[in-house]
């Protein structure tokens, strides 16, 4: 059985300039999530973590390299039914727009009628409003019905952090557009620069 996602030599290159093209930004990244699972996301403002999502859910469009959904190109699939297999919710959970680039009639069906892979993009959590039991519930539903949740947080409070460690079972930390993989909590914060990025909250 393939995996359910899988992100193959990815990069993308931002440029600027009309006669001589100076590059601004790029991501790079290749991982595999092969089973259902609960991915944590961290990384600084403008690391590159919502370019990912955008290419992963296939709104973007990849330098080089593929995303792999189920064992089909999700940049590949008709526009309107990439969100069957890779879903982005940004924030106030909007669903991005898609990028098109071929005509519809040149891609593939979506395998799926219901999205693979949910990507929640700094959702709004608060201690306030009674609203994250709910959500963390909806994400373990998601996983137990055979999905991948990616949690994507920008820790601000302690909550956030106990969030993180107690719910996800892997862990990306993207910086510099670099994206790296680990496997547990602790060695995330292993990593070099995540105790930097999280400071205090490290230590909670």
């Amino acid at each position: 059985m393939a995996p359910i996602l899988e992100v193959q030599g990815l990069k993308k290159v931002y440029t600027r300039g009309l006669w001589s093209r100076r590059q601004t930004f790029s991501l790079s990244a290749e991982f595999t999530v092969p089973e259902p699972q609960i991915v944590g996301v961290m990384g600084p403002n403008g690391s590159g973590k919502t370019t990912l999502f955008e290419i992963l859910s296939g709104s973007n469009i990849p330098t080089h390299g593929k995303v792999v959904c189920s064992g089909q190109d999700v940049h590949q699939v008709k526009y309107r039914q990439r969100d069957r297999m890779v879903i982005h919710y940004h924030q106030s959970y909007q669903i991005r727009r898609v990028k098109k680039t071929v005509p519809n009639f040149m891609l593939r069906p979506a395998p799926s009628e219901y999205p693979l892979v949910h990507i929640f993009d700094e959702p709004q959590f608060s201690t306030q409003d009674g609203y994250i039991g709910f959500m963390l519930n909806f994400f373990q539903h998601l996983r137990s019905h055979g999905r991948v949740v990616f949690l994507c947080l920008h820790p601000c409070e302690p909550f956030h952090v106990d969030i993180m460690r107690e719910n996800c079972e892997r862990f990306l930390f993207v910086s510099k557009g670099e994206v790296a993989e680990m496997p547990t909590y602790d060695s995330l914060l292993a990593y070099p620069g995540v105790r930097e990025y999280l400071g205090a909250l490290a230590n909670c």
